[in-house]
């Protein structure tokens, strides 16, 4: 409940979740059937990032901030191109920094990409956060915002009426235990929902227990489960975010191709020291004997 993420808005963590997110909704949008995404942390939406919180840490400039105006390699744009053209059509007009002055959190940015057939599910928990959450959408019948643990929407809210959708659990890890709650909750989740997308954010900082959730989620037997990890810094000296990961359930066969372009671009276009480092590879499913440690 104490966790704001208009300070770590447009950071590097936000454009990996953010540019796989946008991969997933566009993979979605290929058959003519509506599909639902549940945001189970949703924030508020939409970030201010020339507001006194986003300017306080700056953290986007060397996150987004690095890609908004770069020359990318013609596969990286073409992988990165619907999560760029919302962050262009958010900010017409440019700006100073980069020509950023809004960022999208996750429900706006899957919002943004809809078809008329598509629906939005957000819950957030924080008060002040889900009002301004409300606000955003107010209005808009393709979008429920629900005030709710988004642990219990992993329950409560599947399987989505469409039957087709995509899952995004993008917890604060603010409690002990979370790791272990993520693997628990995707346990429930899937018994529900199995033929869903399901998109599973979890931080990479000193003292993580990385291999002992990787064994719980494969313990899970999921046929198919992607991990995409992308570091910008070494954790030794330093107690805060060094990188970030993605657990991808049910994912489209062509993600590991794209990440495999991506994150090596990611990596060296959003370093902080010489210790970055990315890695793409199956927890279970196909490849599973070049699985990572």
């Amino acid at each position: 409940m104490n966790y704001r993420h208009i300070y770590h808005a447009g950071n590097f963590a936000d454009v990996l979740k953010h540019a796989v997110l946008a991969r997933l909704v566009s993979y979605l949008k290929q058959k003519d059937k509506a599909f639902r995404v549940l945001d189970t942390h949703a924030g508020i939406g939409l970030y201010d990032l020339s507001g006194e919180e986003a300017q306080k840490t700056g953290e986007w400039r060397d996150g987004v901030g690095r890609l908004i105006d770069a020359e990318l390699p013609a596969p990286v744009a073409a992988i990165l191109e619907p999560y760029l053209a919302a962050l262009r059509d958010l900010n017409p007009d440019g700006g100073p920094d980069g020509g950023l002055t809004h960022y999208p959190g996750s429900p706006k940015l899957a919002r943004m990409l809809f078809r008329p057939q598509d629906r939005l599910s957000a819950m957030e928990l924080h008060p002040d956060d889900y009002e301004t959450l409300h606000r955003l959408f107010d209005g808009d019948f393709q979008s429920r915002i629900t005030r709710l643990d988004g642990w219990l929407a992993l329950g409560a809210h599947l399987p989505p009426k469409e039957k087709r959708g995509l899952v995004l659990v993008d917890p604060p890890f603010e409690k002990e235990g979370e790791y272990e709650r993520l693997a628990e909750g995707l346990a429930k989740a899937y018994r529900r929902f199995s033929g869903g997308i399901y998109c599973l954010w979890y931080p990479l900082k000193k003292g993580a227990p990385i291999k002992e959730f990787h064994e719980a989620l494969r313990a899970l037997e999921i046929p198919k489960m992607l991990c995409a990890e992308l570091s910008v810094r070494s954790d030794r000296d330093t107690t805060g975010l060094a990188g970030s990961g993605l657990v991808i359930v049910n994912p489209p066969y062509t993600l590991k191709g794209e990440l495999d372009i991506l994150l090596p671009f990611l990596k060296e276009r959003l370093r902080q020291d010489r210790f970055a480092s990315a890695r793409c590879f199956w927890l279970r499913g196909e490849a599973t004997l070049n699985r990572g440690p």
